[in-house]
């Protein structure tokens, strides 16, 4: 069984609904506190299996002892973590209590259980503002622009530092781009429970008439059109992604570092003409100065991840804004039935 941590999120649904169609068993621990109990039911409907759930926070070592002594877990998936920039520059202490306090909680109670095969949800922020595009594996770390990434970083480094003690172990870093889109059948998605902190939830918002004007926040960056420019990548592609970096891992010990993106980097102005142009949707635009803790461009070199895994996005910029418009329709048509 695979313990999936933060897997009623955005990202870890859509890596336990991957793992189910392998024929894996997936366990979720979730505290729900970006998440919802609905993405259970979705799952279940998609897939046509329930994953086993149990409500509880990562940081808790008296419910991770619990599920490790009930269940014979083999490896764990830790996707669980707050994720937002800006939030992050607000209330770094709740970032570094989460993301890293939950990381150094979750490897004691592993090692101690005696599993020691870890997939962990990293992000391209551990590079900082790196200066050479494409971004490849080899790209120095150490000085994240913002506490998200910092939080990110540092719970690499303490899991570099447990393997460099103890042989037994199998990590993979998995450093993220910027996932978006939704399963295809338009069943599971992002649904962020406040105001959406990333480029695509709230431009769907402001598609589907929830807000007034996307923010733009900064059109003065070294950039084609002045907007920031990023990797953005198919959530399903990123969940294909961790059963290929499962799979690698119980064939060999260590750490491995993998990025996952496309290669490919598209400014704000560009996501949102192509969504105009794939849904036939005008977004209005309001122009704000530039966010603490952004840089301007950050795209990947996805090569290792292919050459090692056999592992490469696939799903165009195109398919990922369909996607998630379809999702994002078919949670307004329920809200709407729900106060109509």
């Amino acid at each position: 069984m695979i313990l999936v941590t933060g897997g009623a999120g955005y990202i870890g649904a859509h890596v336990v609904l991957e793992l189910m169609s392998h024929g894996e068993d997936a366990l979720i621990l979730d505290n729900l506190c970006n998440s919802s109990r609905s993405s259970l039911e979705r799952m279940a409907s998609i897939s046509g299996r329930r994953p086993v759930f149990v409500q509880g926070d990562v940081r808790n070592r008296g419910v991770l002892d619990t599920l490790f002594h009930e269940y014979s877990i083999n490896a764990v998936i830790h996707c669980a973590g707050l994720k937002a920039v800006g939030e992050s520059v607000r209330e770094p202490l709740r970032y570094y209590d989460t993301n890293v306090g939950g990381s150094v909680t979750l490897c004691q109670a592993m090692k101690d259980a005696g599993v020691f095969t870890l997939v962990f949800s990293s992000s391209a922020t551990v590079y900082g503002d790196c200066a050479r595009m494409p971004i490849n594996e080899t790209c120095a770390t150490g000085n994240p622009s913002n506490p998200y990434g910092q939080s990110k970083l540092m719970a690499e480094n303490v899991m570099k530092s447990m393997v460099a003690s103890d042989p037994r172990w199998s990590v993979g870093l998995l450093r993220y781009f910027n996932p978006i889109g939704a399963h295809e059948s338009g069943k599971l998605g992002e649904a962020p429970t406040l105001t959406p902190n990333n480029l695509l939830p709230y431009l769907l918002q402001v598609a589907s008439g929830q807000r007034p004007a996307l923010h733009v926040f900064g059109t003065d960056y070294e950039t084609h059109d002045g907007t920031g420019i990023r990797d953005y990548v198919h959530v399903v592609d990123l969940a294909e992604g961790h059963l290929k970096a499962l799979q690698a891992l119980r064939a060999q010990r260590g750490v491995h570092i993998w990025n996952f993106g496309t290669g490919q980097g598209y400014s704000v102005i560009d996501v949102v003409k192509a969504f105009e142009r794939v849904c036939g949707i005008t977004v209005p635009l309001s122009y704000e100065p530039r966010r603490p803790g952004d840089i301007a461009r950050c795209w990947a070199d996805p090569g290792k991840a292919s050459l090692e895994l056999g592992w490469c996005a696939h799903r165009s910029l195109e398919r990922m804004l369909a996607d998630a418009w379809r999702w994002q329709c078919s949670q307004t048509h329920a809200f709407d039935t729900q106060v109509g």
